[in-house]
């Protein structure tokens, strides 16, 4: 890779670019090894021009959000990680249409539009990652998701450039959209929203809000739910039910507040992670018959 520092900075500028840069400062699990190389582009432009660089060099390269539903390897990762959230969040609002990149947060965004009497996004206020990445996974919570309110969305496909898709055309399901399957990058995404009262979208956000702290580790690190929903189940039920409440790897641990979630404790590896959920996946297989799917990103 000789060179490919002078080339990155060249393609993001210098103050966009980190060598050697700890993943646990940017995952909310707190845990990652090194990033070889981290760059957090200005603009939707300069993410596709490294994005297309580092395929026509062959450079491994991923894309990330806020870090909330990644776990990123001890051992660190090889080649170039792209981060939306430092540079890509600015957002437009015209009427009740939203226009917004990436990396704009899910909580600032559905602030933003409560300041503004807008509803429909009081579902998303305490999600803690992007928008990117709440596109990517259709993300939802408490009866709300991302496939209600999107209206299209501008996206790096690899090989053939940026594109606009309609929600329609993305196949948004339960945690899953073709940018997942395929492996594409949001750039931005346009919301359709309603005029409503502030008090009342303030009112649900608090609502929603207090739900999440009485029921979810919040105080702990994490990277959200752990599993999606098994169809007819819960996972966090399940786990409970299976007796894994409180069971630790390591500084890795089954929430006792909610078993659908694993907490970092303090010190927790990733190998300690990774350990758990095959764990809990065995577990609940043996004593149900209900195989769990991780809905964390590794990474690296």
């Amino acid at each position: 890779m000789d060179g490919l520092y002078d080339r990155l900075i060249q393609i993001a500028g210098e103050d966009a670019v980190f060598m050697n840069e700890p993943m646990s400062k940017h995952t909310s699990f707190r845990i990652g090894g090194p990033a070889e190389y981290y760059i957090a582009p200005k603009t939707e432009e300069c993410l596709k021009a490294l994005e297309e660089y580092c395929a026509g060099q062959e450079v491994p390269c991923c894309v990330i959000g806020n870090g909330t539903n990644l776990l990123a390897a001890d051992e660190g990762i090889r080649g170039v990680v792209i981060s939306t959230c430092e540079g890509l969040s600015g957002v437009c609002f015209a009427k009740t249409a939203v226009t917004a990149q990436a990396g704009i947060l899910l909580s600032k965004l559905a602030a933003e539009a409560a300041k503004r009497s807008l509803s429909g996004l009081e579902f998303a206020a305490g999600i803690p990652g992007s928008l990117g990445g709440g596109v990517t996974m259709n993300a939802g919570a408490y009866g709300g998701e991302m496939k209600d309110i999107l209206v299209s969305a501008d996206v790096y496909v690899p090989g053939e450039g940026i594109r606009t898709f309609t929600a329609e055309e993305l196949k948004l399901g339960y945690r899953t959209s073709i940018i997942k399957e395929k492996g594409y990058t949001v750039l931005s995404a346009v919301l359709q929203l309603k005029n409503g009262d502030e008090n009342a979208i303030r009112a649900k956000m608090a609502e929603l809000k207090e739900a999440r702290v009485s029921k979810q580790p919040l105080e702990y690190p994490s990277a959200g739910s752990a599993f999606k929903r098994p169809e007819g189940y819960f996972a966090g039920k399940l786990i409970s039910d299976a007796g894994l409440k409180g069971f630790s790897v390591g500084g890795a641990q089954v929430s006792e507040k909610h078993a659908g979630f694993i907490i970092n404790t303090g010190g927790a590896t990733a190998r300690d992670v990774k350990a758990l959920i095959n764990h809990i996946i065995q577990t609940v297989q043996e004593k149900f018959g209900v195989t769990l799917e991780p809905e964390i990103r590794f990474i690296g």
